[in-house]
């Protein structure tokens, strides 16, 4: 190959493979459902894991000594109400709204952080206590649960952030509802993850 030739390949113009958008009205759709599929999977597990370690408590703190309630029942109700709010987004999104809509958005966000902000007060609270994730069973099965579901919610508010600014500087685009209608899919399934988590985990956590 000639000098020529190989400085004529160095400049050519880089090749995309992804030149079109997915299919707007089942592609992504689908295939984010059978992400959320996947998802239902690792936190079943999960479950099981605190079904069956929930007891085991091998001489340390319980559910009743470790968990509490009031700041348990203010963290459900910013989670809920963030479900509510991002619900709202969507309604301002199909009327064409852009500022309302990233105005709920924006609220959706700000209490799905104040929520992780509880559960990191609640985690160190706890390993102050001695009841960190190695103390038992009971404990290592609690945290694994709890925190891979703060880390959806954390991951969560990121894309909602990027989300958000793309939606400030290209509009309503018909890739930007896609991408608004995965979130929101997502959202509401960590919501219902939350329900379960807080009906087992925690109020049988302090029955037992």
């Amino acid at each position: 190959m000639s000098t020529n030739a190989i400085a004529a390949g160095r400049h050519a113009a880089p090749t995309f493979y992804c030149r079109q958008e997915p299919p707007l009205h089942n592609g992504t759709l689908l295939g984010f459902w059978i992400y959320l599929m996947s998802d239902c999977f690792i936190f079943a597990s999960l479950f099981v894991a605190n079904a069956v370690l929930g007891s085991h408590y091998a001489g340390g703190p319980t559910g009743s000594q470790v968990f509490d309630l009031t700041g348990l029942a203010w963290n459900t109700a910013l989670l809920l109400v963030s479900s509510v709010t991002f619900g709202f987004a969507m309604l301002q999104m199909g009327r064409g709204n852009k500022s309302a809509m990233l105005g709920w958005l924006a609220v959706a966000g700000i209490l799905a952080a104040a929520f992780v902000g509880l559960e990191i007060h609640e985690f160190i609270d706890m390993i102050g206590q001695g009841a960190g994730p190695g103390r038992s069973a009971f404990l290592s099965s609690f945290f694994a649960l709890v925190g891979t579901h703060g880390l959806h919610v954390t991951f969560g508010t990121l894309w909602l952030i990027v989300l958000m600014v793309q939606l400030n500087r290209y509009g309503i685009t018909q890739e930007n509802i896609r991408r608004l209608r995965c979130l929101s899919m997502f959202w509401h399934f960590l919501d219902l993850v939350w329900v379960g988590v807080f009906s087992y985990v925690y109020l049988i956590g302090v029955l037992r």
